[in-house]
């Protein structure tokens, strides 16, 4: 019995050091877009928008709502794994389908495609100390214009 009990304790303490090391991803949480600090070209900024990104089996969930410029309600959702895939996006008038993968842990690249065609690609990355989280796209929009933006979001405090 006691030669069980050593064999259990010393598989705990071997386990313990890959159960430690598990962090959550960088990227979930409630995001908001500083829009003086962020850059537009090709089209005009939004004029607010916060993303909620959260885990979702192997990849994540997320759900952007905001202004755009004009002013309208925007609801963008997805879920999507880290595989390459193309996943079902609704409430985007750019693309409907997007595909991530994640890059060392700390980035995702994206590629966004509409009716099966490439419209946008870029990444994502979270910076070190956790506050913000940069977003690079590049493509066309729904109007066919040519767009290069880089989005710096805020994480929200709770």
């Amino acid at each position: 019995m006691r030669f069980k009990l050593g064999y259990v304790f010393a598989g705990v303490l071997l386990a313990a050091p890959a159960f430690a090391a598990a962090k959550p991803s960088p990227f979930i949480g409630t995001w908001v877009l500083n829009v003086a600090k962020s850059k537009y070209t090709g089209a005009p900024a939004p004029q607010s928008s916060t993303a909620v990104y959260s885990e979702a089996g192997a990849g994540i969930h997320v759900v952007a709502t905001g202004k755009n410029a004009q002013g309208a309600d925007t609801h963008v959702e997805y879920t999507a794994n880290f595989d390459g895939k193309d996943y079902p996006v609704t409430g985007s008038p750019d693309y409907d389908t997007v595909s991530l993968k994640l890059v060392k842990g700390i980035r995702i690249t994206f590629t966004r495609k509409k009716g099966g065609v490439v419209v946008q690609t870029g990444s994502m990355q979270v910076s070190k100390d956790g506050a913000t989280r940069t977003v690079t796209t590049s493509g066309k929009n729904a109007a066919g214009q040519t767009i290069h933006s880089i989005a710096v979001y805020e994480r929200k405090k709770l």
